[in-house]
């Protein structure tokens, strides 16, 4: 069985490229379908060092996203979430389907959803039509034809860095959208060491290395492991693991906390 380890600062690229790419304004969405689905000259990177190169665009910095202060309603959002894709080693959309995106907000806090739909009804006037039976946050828009997740609609090519920018992705992508209190993900730092600022209490057996990495089973799945240091109220070390089964990317996933700051 095949265990590959990955840089911390690899991942982290990763990470970040992925949350500049996904960015959105809320009030300032005025690219379109077409723009956003245009492909630049940038080459693509064939493997997770390669990702060094692209790490110079930008987004949105968080002081600058800004949210209407009205009741709480569900937007179309101009964000191709697929596109973001087309820079990742080993991950690709299947060409059936389209990553679309709604924004949600709620006065000063909002969330997002990505939804994965058939290519032929992944048109403005479709997505627009589903928000008429969407009712709050618990009730949110489903196109016809939408996956019930939108990994089911990604593909790649079962190599070790595949999977672990499948895990990362995932993750991005659910917290899309997402500020105030609906923030989760984003409070996670990525790790590999115990950070020494504070006295840990250990719910479970303290791990022997906290190195991201992954394992290639000789039936063809895969299980990704990487450490997280929750860093606001909860702050706790976490441990997510992710098991792919053969011919998919669709983990499942398990984020358990490890160890509490010491009272």
């Amino acid at each position: 069985m095949a265990i590959q380890r990955f840089s911390l600062a690899v991942i982290r690229q990763v990470r970040q490229f992925i949350q500049n790419s996904i960015k959105v304004d809320a009030d300032k969405q005025t690219q379109t379908w077409a723009e956003l689905e245009e492909v630049d000259d940038v080459p693509e990177p064939t493997s997770l060092d390669d990702l060094s190169s692209i790490f110079a665009f930008g987004g949105l910095s968080p002081e600058e996203i800004t949210v209407p202060q009205s009741r709480p309603y569900w937007t179309v959002s101009t964000v191709n979430p697929g596109a973001v894709l087309l820079k990742l080693p080993g991950l690709h959309l299947n060409p059936h389907w389209r990553l679309v995106s709604y924004l949600y907000r709620e006065g000063t806090s909002g969330a997002g959803l990505v939804l994965a739909v058939p290519a032929n009804r992944a048109t403005t006037a479709q997505l627009e039509e589903a928000l008429s039976h969407s009712k709050g946050l618990k009730q949110p828009p489903q196109p016809n034809g939408a996956l019930s997740d939108f990994m089911e609609a990604i593909n790649g090519d079962r190599s070790a860095a595949s999977f672990m920018v499948a895990s990362l992705f995932c993750r991005e992508l659910r917290e899309f959208g997402a500020a105030g209190h609906y923030r989760n993900w984003t409070h996670h730092r990525l790790i590999d060491a115990i950070p020494s600022q504070v006295k840990w209490q250990w719910q479970a057996e303290q791990p022997k290395t906290l190195a991201p990495k992954v394992q290639l089973l000789p039936d063809g799945k895969a299980i990704v492991e990487f450490f997280t240091c929750r860093v606001s109220a909860g702050v706790a070390i976490y441990r997510h693991l992710d098991r792919y089964s053969v011919g998919h990317y669709k983990p499942k996933r398990i984020d358990k906390p490890l160890a509490t700051v010491q009272r």
